[in-house]
C-alpha cells in the first residue's frame, strides 16, 4: 500500500482544487498510471461538469493503454445516473484493470454499489489508501451524509486580552488586512455563512465575498422576533438569504423567512439546512451564537485569529475545550485552528 500512497496524494491535491465550485458534490481528483508513470489525470471541476475520472481517462493519449493502467481515485466510482452517467461504467467500459481508492462514498445513492459493480466485471478494487487524509479533505460531504447535518465551523477575531468586541458592541477592526482577506476565502469555500441578530444590528455586515475570487455563500441570520430592520445588506436582496425566526415563513425578494419552534434549538436550524442540502455554515458571530453552539457540543472546526492588540475590557470571547490543532502567523494575527473531538457522537 506505500506504493499506492505518492499517487493517491497527487490524487487529493488534484481534488482540493474544486473546493468552493462542486458543492453539493464532493472534491475528487483522479490519476491513471501506467508502470509508475502516470499519463492521465483530471479532478471534479465544477458542479454538473464532467466527474474526475471522466477528465483523467479524457486526457489519456494513447488510449490503447488503458488496459494496462491502474487508475486512482479518492471516492468511490459512481454508479447512478446523475448529472453526468456512472464513472463505474466508464471505468468498466474503457478496459481498465485496477482501481485504488481512497474512500468508499457515504452517499445513499452509491455507497459501496460502484465498488461491486467494477469488481463484478472482474476489476480489482483495492479500498482505504490514504483514507484518513481522503476523510479530512470532504469533511463536509462525509458529515453531511453521515451525520445528516451541515459541517459547523466556527470563525472569530479577538483581542491579546480575549475580548470579542468592545462593550458597545463595536468589534471593527480586531484582525489585520490579510486575516480579513483570508476570511473571504472562508466564505468563498463554504456553502453558508451565518450571524446571529446583534452582529447583523450592530456590524450591519454584508457577509460576501468581496476580496477573494469565488461563489458568495448563502447568508444565514437568526433573529427571533423578527426586530431586524429590513434596511440592512443582509436584506438587499443580492445574495439568498435565510432569516430564522419564531414568525412566519414566507419568501419575497431573494430571502426567506423560516419560522422555527425556537431559534436557539440549533438541531433543528440544522435538520432545515440538511434538508436543503446545504454542506458547511461559517458561524462569524456574534458571541452568544458562538458561545451557544460550543456550549451544545454543536461545531465541527473552528478558526480564531488573536490579533496583538488589546481592548481592556469588553465582551469575552468564546472559550474552545480542547487544545488547538495547529497554529500559524497572518501577517501578526496568530490563527489557531481546533477540531471538535466529539463532533461525530
Amino acid at each position: 500500500m506505500d506504493n499506492y500512497a505518492p499517487y493517491m496524494q497527487r490524487v487529493l491535491d488534484l481534488a482540493a482544487k474544486g473546493i468552493s465550485r462542486v458543492s453539493p458534490n464532493p472534491m475528487v481528483g483522479c490519476v491513471l498510471v501506467h508502470q509508475h508513470r502516470i499519463i492521465g489525470e483530471g479532478w471534479h471541476r465544477e458542479y454538473g461538469g464532467p466527474h474526475a475520472e471522466v477528465n483523467a481517462i479524457n486526457s489519456v493519449v494513447e488510449k490503447g493503454l488503458l488496459g494496462e493502467c491502474t487508475l486512482y481515485v479518492n471516492l468511490e466510482p459512481c454508479s447512478h445516473y446523475g448529472k453526468t452517467p456512472p464513472c463505474a461504467d466508464l471505468i468498466i467500459s474503457s478496459g481498465i484493470k485496477k482501481v485504488v481508492i481512497a474512500n468508499q462514498d457515504p452517499n445513499p445513492k452509491v455507497a459501496g454499489q460502484g465498488i461491486a459493480r467494477m469488481r463484478q466485471q472482474g476489476i480489482e478494487v483495492q479500498v482505504g489508501v490514504l483514507e484518513e487524509k481522503g476523510n479530512f479533505l470532504n469533511r463536509r460531504f462525509f458529515t453531511f451524509h453521515k451525520q445528516h447535518r451541515p459541517y459547523i465551523l466556527l470563525k472569530w477575531a479577538e483581542t491579546s486580552d480575549g475580548y470579542i468586541a468592545r462593550g458597545n458592541y463595536d468589534s471593527k477592526w480586531i484582525s489585520n488586512q490579510c486575516s480579513r482577506q483570508l476570511v473571504h476565502l472562508y466564505r468563498a469555500s463554504e456553502d453558508a455563512v451565518m450571524v446571529g441578530r446583534s452582529t447583523a444590528y450592530y456590524d450591519d455586515p454584508a457577509l460576501t465575498v468581496r476580496h477573494w475570487h469565488g461563489p458568495n455563500p448563502i447568508r444565514i441570520v437568526l433573529d427571533p422576533d423578527l426586530k431586524l430592520s429590513s434596511t440592512l445588506k443582509l436584506f438587499d436582496g443580492k445574495v439568498h438569504t435565510l432569516c430564522y425566526n419564531t414568525v412566519k415563513n414566507e419568501s419575497c425578494h431573494g430571502f426567506e423567512f423560516i419560522k422555527v419552534s425556537e431559534v436557539q434549538t440549533l438541531p433543528e436550524i440544522w435538520e432545515d439546512l440538511y434538508q436543503r442540502e446545504v454542506q458547511s455554515v461559517l458561524v462569524e458571530g456574534g458571541a452568544y451564537l458562538l458561545k451557544s453552539i460550543i456550549d451544545q457540543g454543536l461545531w465541527d472546526e473552528a478558526r480564531v485569529f488573536t490579533a496583538p492588540t488589546s481592548f481592556g475590557s469588553g465582551i469575552d470571547s468564546p472559550t474552545i475545550p480542547t487544545s488547538c490543532h495547529d497554529s500559524r502567523m497572518i501577517c501578526g494575527d496568530q490563527l489557531n485552528i481546533y477540531y471538535n473531538p466529539n463532533a461525530s457522537d
